[in-house]
């Protein structure tokens, strides 16, 4: 069955999963790449960026599962890129080069329309500039029938959590402390909007925790 999914979400022990003053030289904040230090080297990250192979092992397979039966993704417009206010033209086309890892619609949550954008591979980034519920719409039909996935940031993934639109969460607990950035718990009562943690595994970097809607 169809599912709306968050997965490979990287989270601090202090809660954030992206460093403060995102920019080009910091697409992840400063010290943002910390958080995902369990993502970067595994078998998974290496091949989407044609880097040869990588580590594999738990935090692999978790991975890697995060891509199964997914039929289309929801970003937002800060994880599309460092471009704020009005796009003044269309010379940005992600972080990801000419083809970049989806190979599927791609919906880009914005307040500037720009026109579609078809890439390498199969992905064709569409830009929904009229909320969360109508990118989640169009998603789902592109997707026909497979899972949607919300690939973030932080503030898209709570939008969806606060609106219980998410199924499924897929968070990789990283040991480090970063004091600020962006936070994914701040004011979210879990208990409250009916997601609860079914599953616990430690990998070689992370403690992957898998969390469900009841």
């Amino acid at each position: 069955m169809s599912k709306i999914k968050v997965a490979a979400f990287a989270v601090s022990m202090d809660g954030f999963s992206a460093g403060p003053r995102q920019d080009l030289q910091n697409p992840l904040g400063v010290r943002g790449a910390d958080i995902f230090q369990w993502f970067l080297q595994t078998d998974v990250f290496n091949k989407m960026h044609g880097k040869g192979e990588g580590t594999k092992g738990i935090d692999n397979d978790w991975a890697l599962r995060g891509f199964d039966n997914v039929g289309a993704w929801i970003l937002g417009r800060n994880m599309f890129g460092p471009v704020r206010g009005p796009w003044l033209d269309d010379s940005w086309k992600g972080w990801w080069g000419d083809t970049p890892p989806y190979h599927v619609s791609v919906f880009v949550l914005t307040h500037h329309a720009r026109p579609p954008l078809e890439m390498k591979g199969g992905t064709t980034f569409y830009f929904v500039t009229d909320g969360i519920e109508s990118a989640l719409e169009q998603a789902r039909k592109a997707a026909k029938g497979k899972d949607v996935r919300i690939g973030g940031g932080v503030s898209t993934v709570r939008q969806y959590l606060a609106a219980r639109q998410i199924d499924e969460l897929h968070l990789a607990l990283m040991p480090v402390l970063m004091d600020e950035g962006e936070s994914l718990f701040a004011d979210l009562s879990w208990s409250a909007l009916g997601y609860k943690p079914i599953k616990t595994e430690m990998g070689e970097k992370a403690l992957h925790v898998l969390i469900k809607k009841q």
